[in-house]
């Protein structure tokens, strides 16, 4: 059992993380690469003269292969880690007598997504770069602790009995009612559309992965059972 939640989760994660460099490669680093001209004042949102239209327009990828490259192992290496939480909750749930068949697996992706990207995504958002931010420790304190409230909240609700689901209910709001960290001035130096475009993006794609994750653990745990 725990060699096919390890081959399922390899599986997943070289599928998913695939499928999210072509997106990123498609949409989101674009994206990335325009903001960046924002950063280093390539770009002027705000020019001498107080107007706030600038140019649109994302430079091409390049030929920096190596950061390609980069690009493409660490999302593989993210969503097998990912992939292995997944697949031993999955497990888990089938020793208690819960079987998931492979598009149930979407929907236990698409509630990884919820929890690790969607939740924490409400109070920090992705961000372009040059973005200006509270704190790091502050800012990744309340990032882990929004991920785990949503994790415990969402498991109260699909498998708790009695009034435990109202409790995931009142967990999972608890992180975004205290609210996320941040500064008491604004500091962007990008268009706000395109700030909004890049988070609209990154979720986007982010979804994508998290959807073919859950799906390849299933189907490929459904193929390993003797």
């Amino acid at each position: 059992m725990t060699k096919n939640l390890f081959v399922s989760a390899i599986c997943a994660g070289i599928a998913a993380g695939l499928i999210a460099s072509l997106l990123q490669f498609l949409f989101v680093i674009p994206a990335l690469l325009e903001g960046e001209l924002f950063e280093t004042g390539v770009r002027l949102h705000f020019d001498s003269g107080g107007s706030p239209q600038s140019d649109r327009g994302a430079p091409g990828l390049g030929s920096d292969w190596g950061r390609h490259s980069m690009t493409v192992a660490f999302n593989i290496v993210t969503y097998t880690g990912y992939g292995l939480l997944l697949s031993a909750m999955i497990g888990y749930a089938a020793l208690k007598g819960i079987t998931t068949s492979a598009r149930q697996g979407i929907i236990w992706g698409i509630c990884g997504f919820i929890a690790v990207q969607l939740a924490p995504s409400i109070g920090l958002p992705p961000e372009l770069p040059g973005t200006i931010a509270a704190e790091v420790g502050t800012r990744q304190m309340w990032w882990l602790g929004t991920i785990l409230a949503t994790a415990s909240g969402m498991g109260l609700i699909a498998f708790g009995r009695s009034n435990l689901p109202l409790a995931g209910i009142a967990i999972i709001a608890i992180p975004q009612l205290v609210g996320a960290p941040h500064l008491d001035v604004f500091f962007g130096v990008a268009p706000p559309e395109l700030a909004a475009e890049f988070v609209t993006l990154s979720l986007g794609t982010a979804a994508a992965g998290w959807a073919t994750l859950g799906y390849v653990v299933t189907e490929t745990l459904k193929r390993l059972e003797p």
